[in-house]
């Protein structure tokens, strides 16, 4: 009974043992899911925490990036540097510009020599005419369009200008100006800004055939586009391919450094994305074409399509052949090396490439492609510059820039600033300096120089060289040295003593020793060049052979204030010293100062400011006010007239004559100077066309043993021979007469007594003794002769 007791009691017991430990596993289940799903939801909770966390901070990032875009696309989104183009050649009936001229300037736009012009930007030539398709330009005075023109030219220039379409005549034709270079202020990025629509239509086929397929299709980035690049590479063991498109490469140039990184590619991608959804696909081309990074020119970094094809052919973008094109979206994979001028082979392969790929996708035909892979790359010759070196010139524009428009000008973007300087005639003065320079080293070692020519019409600063190396960026010559003029102020002696009725160029001046003293009790007895003494001499015989003695004399009975006075007048900006050696020229002043004044010589007596500057236009196309330029009437037109014929002699049989015999038939004048100890080398003169300013010396100061006549005149010389000479034409004016005077007294005569010569006068000066000064006969007194 007791084990039968026991045994159910036991197996109750073990059951509810059991229990008791299937319900602490159960327990313990529980407890450990509990504790999974609180490890779940407490890794949920942080989860989406972070997630939403995340988002926020990249969504702020990409506002941010978002701002820094519109930034830059909806502001400037480049720094354009300042354009500084030339003087327009402008061509109508009786312009001082020969046959000659006119071709060396389309040369130098980069107009093409063709049998028959057949489109913008060629020119075909006879001995007499020249036919011109123009090319359309923005002018100072508004947009020109593209226009066929015919100039017919005579021996004095151009003598007819007319329009092939309809044959009619026309007043004035303007051909583009010369881009001389671009004033960077900033960055050293240069660039030239061209719109999509004046892109050729094939180079933008190719830009997007070789560089994006999916442009149009993508949304900034191409996932596809990484993959394949990234397959290619695998494959190739090396990087042969890029997945980036041209939104992310624009993002790239705008915004982010070359660095390869994880980072920089998100945030190139992020900002593709909000570039692409914030902007059409146009304006993120336009973008791409005139920012992508073309190569390098010297310290500059060129940028875009329309920069790129003056850089590499010399030419406007929209006149670029279809060989031309297809290299310069050769170059966008690496400009460095692809560089033509280094690897002409590796070049020209990349761009067989492109056009292969224009074939294949039916942007060319087949005949085309042959044609355009046979050709040359027909880069621009490297004699020829992208940007002109006119150290000398740009610091005169730089300054007038500054005190006519003010000094922060410079710092706008996309103005286009016009200038008075011609091409050819900075050319030829170059040429003059280098060739001149070269010869005289021979006997004189150091020598330097500075030189001006100015255009007698506008009164613009045609050429400016302010060192024997023309290219030198330094000391500016021209402008900035301040020497001992010589004998070229006499003209300003001898038109002060024309201005009034009682001398004339017969009017003999006494050639005898004079003695002067200061107020220190000094004395100055000033010589003849030969040491010699005539007792008088006519003006006209005195200025011709720059005799100081005469002038001296002369000089002082006009007084010293007078002659002061009417250096001014001419446009002399310094304090003359009154003193009677500043009657032989010492006065300290520059080429720039001369050619101002002598100007005014050839200009009719009209004072006018030189300038280099006509007209900057902002980047709108709108003129920018600028202070005016001073002007008013120095002397009359009746005594400059004679001045100017004075001074014709002086080429004629004068201290110039050997310029005069270089050019034979051609009417110049001109006037030269030495400074005491043959130091300084001056000449000044013009014709129709140019006034010129020459100085040789040396920086020290030293002796060079050159006269005006066998330093300055022989660059003057030298730059005539690169530029022909027109002619003075020598207008007669209202008030100047011929005139006839005794050789020996001056006296005013009739032309038909003895012992005259014709010479021109003032009407109100002329005054003819009756009966050749003679007492009259009897019968002359009966008849009331």
């Amino acid at each position: 009974m007791t084990k039968t007791t026991d045994k159910p009691a036991k197996k109750t017991g073990t059951t509810a043992g059991r229990k008791t430990s299937a319900a602490g596993r159960k327990s313990k289940g529980t407890a450990k899911a509990a504790a999974k799903t609180s490890v779940w939801r407490t890794i949920w909770s942080i989860s989406w925490k972070l997630v939403v966390a995340m988002t926020v901070l990249v969504a702020s990032y990409c506002i941010y990036l978002d701002q820094i875009i519109a930034r830059k696309f909806e502001g400037q989104k480049w720094y354009l540097p300042a354009q500084v183009f030339s003087r327009s050649m402008a061509l109508y009936p009786g312009a001082a510009v020969n046959h000659h001229q006119l071709i060396a300037e389309l040369k130098l736009l980069g107009y093409r020599k063709v049998a028959n012009p057949r489109q913008v930007g060629e020119f075909s030539a006879s001995s007499t005419k020249v036919d011109i398709w123009r090319r359309p330009f923005l002018h100072p005075d508004g947009k020109q369009a593209e226009q066929r023109v015919m100039v017919e030219f005579d021996h004095q220039g151009v003598s007819r200008v007319w329009r092939i379409s309809d044959n009619r005549e026309l007043a004035v034709v303007h051909m583009e100006p010369v881009l001389l270079d671009r004033i960077i202020a900033t960055d050293g990025e240069d660039r030239l800004f061209v719109p999509t629509a004046e892109m050729p239509s094939t180079l933008v086929d190719a830009l997007l055939l070789t560089e994006d397929r999916q442009f149009f299709e993508h949304h900034g980035v191409s996932p596809l586009a990484i993959l394949r690049a990234l397959i290619v590479n695998i494959s190739a063991g090396r990087t042969v391919q890029g997945g980036s498109t041209l939104t992310q490469q624009l993002a790239k140039n705008f915004f982010l450094s070359s660095e390869r990184s994880l980072e920089r590619k998100i945030r190139e991608a992020l900002m593709a994305i909000i570039i692409d959804a914030r902007y059409s696909k146009q304006e993120i081309l336009e973008a791409y074409l005139n920012e992508v990074y073309m190569g390098q020119d010297g310290a500059r970094a060129v940028h875009g399509m329309g920069l790129a094809s003056q850089f590499y052919f010399g030419r406007p973008i929209g006149e670029l052949t279809l060989s031309q094109q297809a290299f310069l979206i050769a170059a966008i994979k690496g400009p460095s090396y692809y560089n033509p001028w280094r690897y002409e082979d590796r070049a020209r392969e990349r761009r067989d490439l492109v056009l292969k790929l224009l074939m294949e996708n039916g942007k060319i035909s087949g005949q085309q492609y042959a044609a355009a892979a046979d050709s040359p790359l027909g880069l621009r010759s490297k004699d020829r510059a992208v940007h002109q070196k006119l150290p000398a010139f740009f610091a005169e524009v730089r300054k007038e820039l500054s005190q006519r428009y003010g000094g922060s000008l410079l710092k706008q973007s996309g103005i286009k600033v016009y200038t008075t300087l011609d091409p050819i005639a900075q050319e030829a003065a170059e040429k003059a300096v280098r060739d001149t320079l070269k010869q005289l080293d021979k006997n004189n070692k150091d020598l330097q120089v500075g030189m001006v020519v100015t255009d007698r019409y506008g009164a613009g600063i045609a050429a400016m060289v302010g060192d024997r190396n023309p290219a030198f960026e330094g000391f500016n010559r021209a402008g900035e040295i301040r020497r001992p003029i010589g004998s070229l102020i006499k003209p300003f002696v001898y038109v002060t003593a024309l201005e009034q009725d009682k001398y004339t160029l017969a009017t003999p001046l006494a050639d005898q020793p004079i003695t002067l003293t200061n107020g220190n009790g000094q004395t100055w007895s000033p010589q003849n060049v030969d040491k010699k003494f005539s007792g008088e001499v006519p003006m006209i015989q005195a200025f011709s052979r720059s005799m100081n003695v005469p002038t001296v004399n002369l000089g002082m009975k006009l007084g010293l204030d007078n002659v002061a006075h009417t250096l001014n007048r001419a446009g002399w900006p310094d304090r003359v010293p009154e003193y009677p050696s500043m009657l032989l020229g010492a006065v300290n002043g520059s080429p720039m100062m001369v050619a101002q004044v002598y100007q005014t010589l050839a200009d009719g007596g009209r004072y006018r400011q030189l300038k280099a500057v006509t007209t900057v236009l902002d980047e709108n196309n709108q003129p920018i006010e600028a202070a005016e330029s001073s002007r008013h009437t120095a002397w009359g037109r009746g005594p400059d007239y004679l001045i100017q014929y004075a001074m014709t002699r002086v080429v004629e049989s004068g201290t110039a004559r050997r310029l005069g015999q270089a050019f034979p038939g051609v009417t110049l004048a001109g006037k030269t100077g030495t400074s005491n100890d043959s130091r300084d080398s001056w000449f000044a003169g013009f014709d129709e066309r140019n006034v010129a300013a020459v100085w040789v010396g040396r920086d020290d100061n030293g002796k060079t043993s050159l006269y005006g006549s066998s330093g300055a005149m022989a660059v003057y010389r030298n730059f005539l021979g690169n530029r022909p000479p027109v002619s003075l034409r020598m207008t007669p004016v209202d008030n100047v007469v011929r005139g006839w005077f005794d050789k020996t007294t001056g006296q005013a005569m009739e032309s038909d007594c003895a012992n005259v010569w014709q010479l021109p006068a003032l009407s109100e000066s002329y005054q003819p003794a009756r009966n050749c000064g003679k007492p009259l006969e009897w019968w002359q007194k009966l008849l009331g002769g």
